[in-house]
This record gives structure tokens, sequence and C-alpha cells, in this order.
């Protein structure tokens, strides 16, 4: 028998797909809620907070970091699972298990808190691009606020999440700008270990406000809620109350997604700490109050390239943080009032859900031209943050590790572990901040 010649190309005459190129593909559809959640997590406030902690202490609150990290994936993993066992968000489910009043307080405040910070993610995006290119700062701010809000209303899901994965891609310019500056890796390495500080109160303050910032109760609402989307833009899937035969798989993609995501976010967040340490704090600059300002600090320090990255950085992330910003608010009001949501909806057919982005969105950008002081607002929407981490937290491992929510699909005994610790962590960083809180 002769040897049959194998053909190398495919019956429709195209070579096949390297098989690398097949592996990369199934991993980057394994992303979604939990990379766009941890990207959007590094907004422009996020990255103002990280710029000041390595302004201040140089590299001594790197360690940080490598803290947050599994307390993150372990809260955001709940999240997650409770959208996907369930086929409910965040506000669906309490709105199913726990006292109304809480609810609506809950869901009031973060609409509030979410609007502040979009206030001052769009007006540090409006001032980076007036420093890139000149011209007036908030008029750039609100043409963010306006595109962002149009590409909500006129994307379907199922378009848009890709729009915000490709997003995700600007928060590399932080990884770009350490390349750009001089670094003693030896130092960076023994300040991890040995970090040199005093616990004053300047110290607790700063920390909390790290916990505060990457820890933040619109990324728990966000994560649930888009693994709801996820189920209803693909017929195939249900709810693994109904679908329990979907669960391994199901999981498995939710931990490496978010394990991935959160681990994006921390390791941006590393570098914005160490880029701001090696070059503001060295010279002296120990305040920075926005992005911007810390954007426009290391132009004379670490040159032009360095400066363009961190401000496009900025722009990138803002874009990708805003729409997170206002969905969340938004499947936190409609899961609370039974309103139809979702942005695979048309905007008539889902008229409250998408009212309630409009609303978020434009209030935060007219913010921008009131006399409010920006950083005193974002410093209360960080305090209202705080206030109701901790409960919802607290309300999503109760419904994580009760039957009658999850069914069999409680969480396991090490995310329990991750989550309480969480929620502890939440609590003392809550605790410090409301002791050393400025009322001035």
């Amino acid at each position: 028998m002769k040897n049959q010649r194998i053909d190398s190309t495919s019956a429709t005459g195209a070579p096949p797909a390297p098989r690398s190129r097949n592996r990369l593909q199934s991993w980057l559809k394994k992303l979604g809620p939990g990379l766009i959640t941890g990207a959007a997590d590094d907004d422009p406030s996020g990255i103002a907070t990280y710029s000041q902690a390595g302004a201040q202490f140089g590299p001594n609150l790197l360690w940080t970091m490598f803290f947050t990290y599994p307390l993150m994936v372990g809260i955001q993993v709940v999240s997650a699972r409770i959208g996907r066992v369930t086929g409910m968000g965040l506000a669906g489910n309490i709105r199913a298990h726990f006292p109304r009043w809480l609810l609506y307080v809950i869901v009031s405040l973060l609409l509030v808190a979410n609007t502040i910070n979009i206030a001052a993610d769009v007006s540090a995006m409006g001032e980076a691009l007036g420093l890139l290119m000149g011209g007036s700062s908030r008029l750039y701010a609100a043409c963010f606020g306006v595109v962002s809000l149009v590409l909500q209303i006129i994307v379907p899901y199922s378009r848009y999440v890709r729009v915000l994965k490709w997003l995700t891609l600007a928060l590399l310019a932080y990884v770009g700008v350490v390349f750009a500056v001089h670094i003693s890796w030896g130092e960076v390495a023994l300040s991890l270990v040995a970090p040199k500080m005093e616990w004053n109160a300047a110290a607790i303050t700063t920390i909390v406000a790290v916990f505060g910032t990457t820890i933040s109760p619109y990324l728990f609402f966000w994560q649930a809620s888009q693994e709801v989307e996820e189920l209803e833009a693909d017929p195939k899937r249900r709810p693994l109350l109904e679908a329990p035969e979907q669960a391994r798989p199901s999981f498995r993609r939710i931990k490496i997604d978010t394990y991935l995501g959160m681990g994006f976010s921390n390791l941006v967040a590393f570098f914005i700490i160490l880029t701001t340490a090696v070059t503001l704090h060295v010279q002296g600059i120990t305040t920075i109050q926005t992005s911007a300002e810390a954007a426009s600090a290391l132009r004379p320090i670490a040159g032009e390239f360095a400066f363009l990255l961190f401000a496009a950085g900025i722009i990138g992330t803002g874009l990708l943080a805003v729409p997170v910003l206002a969905g969340s608010a938004a499947y936190a009001i409609a899961g609370a009032f039974e309103w139809k949501k979702g942005l695979e909806h048309k905007l008539f057919d889902a008229k409250g859900f998408y009212g309630i982005i409009a609303v978020s969105t434009l209030v935060g950008v007219a913010l921008g031209f009131t006399p409010i002081d920006p950083i005193k607002a974002l410093y209360w929407s960080a305090v209202i943050n705080g206030v109701i981490s901790v409960p919802i937290m607290a309300v999503m491992m109760i419904m994580g590790s009760n039957s009658k929510v999850m069914g069999r699909f409680v969480v396991t005994r090490k995310l329990k572990w991750l989550g309480w610790l969480a929620t502890a962590a939440m609590t003392v960083a809550v605790v410090a901040m409301f002791l050393t809180l400025d009322l001035s």
C-alpha cells in the first residue's frame, strides 16, 4: 500500500490555522468580565491614588499590590459565580434575599459614588488630552463623556465588549514607562520585603486609599452583571441552577478570567507606584492630586516619551472605566427595581437602564463645569465607597455560602477564606479611614 500524502490544506484550500494560534484564540475567548473589571479598576482616579503612593512613599508601598491581589481575586470570583449560577446580578439577588431598605441604600450610594468618580475620570481625561494637544480640557472632558455614552447606547454588548477588551491594552503604557526610566531593581526588591516607612496617619491614609481604590463596590456589580450578559448573549448558556452540567467549564473560565484580570490590574498599579517612586519621589515631589498632574510632573524628570505614555494611558483607561462606572450603577438600579437591563437591549427596550447610564454620565460631565473641587468630591466618593463596600461584601459572602441562593454551587472553602479575609481587610481599612478622616 502506498503512503498517502498528507495534504496541508483544508477542504476549502486554505492552510489550517497553527495550533498556537488556535490556543491563543481559545485563551482570549476565556477573557471577558474578569479582564475588563480588573482593567477598569486602574481608572484615572486610581492612577492618581497609586501615583500619590509612589510619590510620597517611594517604593515602600509596593507590597500592598501583593497583599490586595488574592483578596481581589477572592471577592471578584464570588461575585462572578453569583451571577453565573443564579442568572441575576447582585442587585437582583439582594432584592430576592435581603430587606428592600438595605438594597435601596446600597444602590443609591453606589450611584452617587460612581457619578462622582465619572466626574473625576472624565476631568482627568480632558486634562490629559489638554496636556498632549493644548486647548480646553473641559471641552475635551465633555466630548469623552458624550462619546462613551453614545457607544454604550448604540453598540450591542457582543460588539461593545470587544472594544472594551482592546482598551485594556492602554494599561500597557504604564508598563512601558518603566523602561523609559532608570530603576535600581535591588532597592525595589529590598523595599518589598523590608519597607522603610513610619506608620503614621499619612501612611495609614494612603494605604486605606490604595485598598479603597483596588477593592471597589462598582467592580462587584459589574462583573456579576457581565456574567449575566454573557449568558443572554449565548443561547446555549443557561444559569447553572438550570444547567448544572455547564458548571465545570464555566467555573474554570471564571477562574482564569478573574486571576488574569486582577493580576493585570495589580501589575499595572505596581508599575504606576514604581514609576512615580523612582522619578517624582526621588526628585522630592511628594504630593500628587490628579493623574494628569502626575503625567505633567514626569515630563521634566523622565522625559517626553514617559510623559506621552503616561498621559495616553490616562485617556485609554478612562475610556474603559467610564462605561464600567455608569454601567455598574445602571445594573444596580435596574436590578433593584426589576427593570429590563443589559447592553444587548436597544435603547427603547430598556429605557430605565439606559436612562441611569445617561444621567450618571452626563451629571458626571456637568460636575466638571461647576465650582465643586474635584479632589474633594473624589475624596468623599472614596468615603462612600468605603462605607458601602463592607456590607456589600458581607452580603455577597452570605449569598455565596447559602444553598438557597446557590444550590449545590456554594463557594468553596478556599473562596470563603479569601472572601471573608477581603471583607475583614476592608472593614479595618474603613475604620482606619474614619479615624484619620479630615472633615475640613
